[in-house]
């Protein structure tokens, strides 16, 4: 929904006397760090240390003049290092929230070491070494296969940056950085260079409501996580830094090196080995928690809408979907179905309840879904069930023992405390009332930054109405006054909050607010959305037992295990287009899979060209939904017949490939593996794009090569060394010797969408539902390099009953198959290894067509032979070639011929193991 600051951000400058201290003017460098003091081994395996602050100083505020140091292996691939207060206890990311080791207990005493230090001690696993140096005290992390120093605080003269720092509101620690690595992540914000850090570029991590369309700014989530990807002579390799911290920071990128200045909590350093892009994002998601499974509706097509005034606008959109031919599978309702902005309610006069539950039916019937918004502000009001509930439960974030006050939507609102135990079972009973008046079937929490229009202290005003009803609804309209008081809402140190130093609390929740057992919003700040992700999972897990699905804005470490995202309030513009690819891809990297952005922009109005052209990348987002602001024009698909011709090419095709999408779905539940990913997960070898930003995978081996930009009806495409088929027109090839760009023929209502060699593509038929698409019979791409003799290709397929909340094998309730492929001496063979097939066969499913692309030469296939049997004139089954065509860009004098082989007429139960083969009479 609009964000607040969107259209106060000015209003900030009249605040900024307030700052004190920026970070612009912060010293170099500070103090002169620690030294080590003791050191010695843990019954665990670690190793425990304790350092001494060798100069104290007051920048920014007293030094901690004892810190604790633990570094562990955590497993052969994953190095702990952590460094908090030797004699205190101080905040960290609860442990209940992100389930993780302990650390040992503060020790009472602290004595110093007999042991005499040697300058360097290393400390090795089976992949990564840890070492340090005592005085002043630094740390390398290093990569024990080939010596890489991939991590090192150490600072010299000539570093800009200075020794460790650690004081109560102020923690600095940096690293030298090789200046050819190539570094992903530090989010969430909007990158106008693409998905590379750019150096010198601001990160500032704090969630925070300003509208997508901020470039480097802090924005809706907190993701204190970048991946380094570095090529040496030829040799790619990859790791993860994790800093594991919830409190405001700013992260320094200068190319050469990176510095963390944060303003609270611990140093909790998380290294993830690698080497693969894949093997990083499964190291780090196996300890943040795996992506949430999706159920297989929430990969169709979303529409939504701020301003579906009434249920017949809504049930005009879903007929004019289907009289467009365009899928659809799910309608959402922003807060148009709320009486009076208030959560949990219905409309009584333009959603009455009898008329949108008969609406209801007539979707589920046919299989489609219907999904509201939630805000977390629950409205003041004493009449309102919610609220007295909420009172009655003591559930809100207090402020001197009152519950906090702000403004949202619904006037003022109290913010429920979803660290407090009582507040989760409230909040999971009132979801539960909530299903039993309107059976919805996911819900959408936003503004869970949290979001406030308001700033400061407020009171309710007597004798006027607020909000008034008439104006902008995000106008501040109770009686405030700034809160400047306290070290928490006027820290020493100023991050680069919204882009401009605003006050930490500016618009959001007050930071020296207390959530349950004194916890302060402070601290516990770029949580909120988290911690009531968790609690909307289980509340809707625990209702019918069924997978959720839940549509976050505000997300942190571990959000991916029980939310999908969407990039939040963008804008209808070609600028923004590009940008939702980088989001996108960083948010797989942060082990939040399902993405997307809205589709033609939030606001204001978009083009009809430019629709044509966001839909067409759209409907390859992981989640794929069109939304738009309440004060833009309508721009569901259907508007434009333009637009309504690239949605059918466009969407048709993603719903004929949502076995693929789904598989991909599962292998990120498994594996935390991203749907979308940068050519360098695929490609690490090939450092040409390593900052692509134009184009993405899906997958290991389909590439979307979206045209973004205005009046083109071409697309330069980067491809990598290999063959690649185009999928809208199998006969067509593009074979990149050692990679090249490609100038594509893109008009209007075309997307350019390839398959790599060595792969097998599992398609339906698609359908206008996701729910009729899984019906229909499958077929099977499968590609070899052009013009290959041999060749080998591979591919899989998932398929479960998608309503179970969990996503496994085992269950009786799904199947997994392995597809093969290859070809030697002129036979072709294909077959299948299937695990789990009941599940498969009870529903009927057979691969009705195979076709096979890139064989050598340009002669007959013939002997077809499918499971042992020899196929004669007489059966149904047709044995078809074709040859493959390459495209203009590419010299093919030295090229083989190629052809494409079509099996069709099949009856192959996918629920069984089956093989075929084939021989090719070779004719050059």
């Amino acid at each position: 929904m609009l964000p607040s600051t969107t259209f106060a951000s000015f209003f900030l400058v009249l605040i900024l006397c307030f700052n004190g201290v920026s970070s612009s003017s912060t010293p170099t460098k500070i103090g002169h760090g620690y030294r080590l003091i003791s050191i010695e081994e843990t019954p665990d395996g670690g190793i425990l240390g304790h350092l001494q602050v060798k100069q104290k100083n007051n920048i920014y505020g007293p030094d901690i003049p004892l810190l604790q140091l633990f570094v562990k292996h955590e497993t052969q691939d994953r190095l702990r290092i952590h460094i908090t207060d030797a004699e205190k206890k101080r905040w960290e990311v609860p442990y209940d929230l992100l389930p993780r080791e302990q650390p040992p207990a503060l020790k009472q005493t602290i004595g110093r070491s007999r042991k005499n230090f040697i300058t360097v001690q290393e400390f090795s696993g089976s992949e990564l070494i840890f070492s340090y140096k005592a005085d002043p005290f630094g740390f390398a992390v290093k990569r024990k296969s080939n010596g890489q120093t991939l991590f090192n605080t150490s600072s010299d003269e000539s570093d800009p940056f200075g020794e460790m720092v650690f004081k109560d509101q102020y923690l600095e620690i940096s690293t030298k950085l090789p200046k050819d690595a190539s570094l992903y992540g530090l989010g969430e914000n909007t990158q106008p260079h693409g998905i590379k850090l750019y150096p010198g570029d601001p990160y500032t991590l704090y969630t925070t409501d300003i509208s997508a369309i901020n470039l480097n700014a802090d924005l809706y989530g907190s993701h204190p996580v970048y991946m380094d990807l570095r090529n040496v002579n030829g040799q790619p390799s990859a790791h993860s830094v994790l800093l594991l911290n919830s409190n405001g920071m700013d992260v320094f990128y200068r190319g050469t090196s990176l510095t963390y200045k944060i303003i609270g909590g611990v140093l909790d350093l998380y290294f993830f080995a690698g080497p693969s892009p894949l093997a990083v994002v499964d190291q780090y998601t196996a300890l943040i928690g795996r992506p949430a499974p999706m159920p297989y509706w929430a990969l169709g097509f979303h529409q939504c809408r701020w301003g579906y005034h009434n249920l017949s606008v809504v049930e005009d959109v879903v007929e004019n979907y289907k009289k467009a031919q365009i899928p659809l599978d799910v309608i959402w309702n922003d807060d148009d179905h709320m009486d009076v902005h208030k959560d949990f309610t219905l409309n009584p006069t333009n959603y009455p309840r009898p008329k949108l539950l008969a609406f209801l039916e007539k979707i589920h019937n046919i299989g489609m879904k219907y999904i509201v918004i939630i805000d977390p502000g629950i409205g003041v009001n004493s009449t309102y069930g919610v609220y007295q509930r909420g009172v009655a439960n003591d559930v809100f974030i207090k402020y001197h023992g009152k519950p906090f006050l702000a403004q949202v939507w619904p006037g003022a609102v109290n913010f429920p405390d979803f660290l407090n135990p009582k507040t989760v079972e409230w909040w999971g009973d009132e979801i539960r009332r909530f299903h039993e008046l309107v059976p919805v079937d996911g819900l959408w929490i936003d503004m869970n930054e949290a979001s406030n229009f308001c700033y400061g202290l407020c009171t309710i005003p007597e004798g006027k109405q607020c909000p008034s009803g008439t104006g902008p609804g995000w106008i501040c309209c109770l009686d405030c006054k700034n809160i400047t008081a306290t070290k928490w809402d006027d820290p020493p140190y100023k991050i680069n909050a919204s882009g401009i130093q605003a006050p930490i609390g500016y618009k959001t929740i007050a930071t020296s607010a207390v959530h349950y057992n004194g916890v302060l919003e402070y601290d516990a700040h770029s949580l909120y959305g988290f911690s009531q992700s968790i609690a909307t999972h289980k509340a809707l897990q625990g209702l019918e037992g069924k997978r959720p699905f839940i549509l976050s804005r505000s997300t942190f470490v571990g959000s991916g295990k029980y939310v999908a995202y969407w990039t939040g309030d963008n804008k209808g513009t070609w600028e923004d287009l590009r940008y939702s690819i980088s989001t996108m891809l960083n948010f797989g990297i942060f082990g939040v899979p399902m993405v997307g952005s809205d589709i033609c922009g939030f606001y204001p109005a978009p083009t009809e060209e430019l629709c044509n052209r966001w839909i067409e990348v759209g409907a390859f987002y992981p989640f794929s939904r069109d939304h738009a602001n309440y004060y833009s024009p309508r721009q569901e698909l259907y508007q434009w017949e333009s637009v309504a011709e690239s949605a059918r090419n466009a969407l048709g095709m993603r719903y004929k490939l949502l076995p693929y999408l789904y598989t991909l779905n599962y292998e990120a539940h498994m594996s935390g593996a991203p749907i979308a990913r940068p050519l360098f997960f695929s490609f690490p070898n090939y450092t040409v794009c390593y900052g692509l930003s134009t184009q993405f995978l899906l997958g290991s081996s389909l590439m979307v090569s979206p045209v973004l930009e205005q009046g083109k009806s071409q697309v330069k495409a980067l491809f990598p060394p290999g063959s690649w088929y185009s999928v809208f027109d199998t006969t067509q090839t593009i074979t990149s010797k050692g990679g090249q760009y490609v100038t594509l023929d893109a008009p209007l209502h075309v997307v350019n969408v390839h398959l790599y060699q060595n792969s097998i593509l599992p398609m339906q038929q698609g359908g206008l539902i996701s729910k009729q698409a899984r019906t229909t019979p499958f077929s099977l791409i499968v590609t070899f390099p052009a013009g290959a003799s041999n060749g080998e290709a591979k591919g899989n397929l998932y398929l479960d009953n998608d309503e179970l909340p969990e996503m496994k094998l085992g269950s009786g309730y799904s199947t997994y198959i392995d597809f093969y492929a290859s070809v030697s001496q002129g036979t072709v063979k294909v077959w299948s290894k299937v695990q789990e097939g009941k599940f498969a066969l009870d529903n009927g499913w057979i691969i009705e067509e195979i076709t096979v692309l890139g064989l050598e030469g340009s002669g007959q296939p013939s002997a077809l032979e499918v499971n042992g049997n020899s196929i004669d004139g007489a059966s149904n089954i047709g044995l078809n070639s074709l040859e493959q065509k390459y495209h203009e860009d590419i010299e093919v004098g030295d090229t083989k011929k190629s052809v494409m082989v079509e099996v069709n007429g099949l009856d192959i139960p996918i629920g069984k193991d089956f093989s075929m083969s084939w021989k090719m009479e070779i004719s050059r």
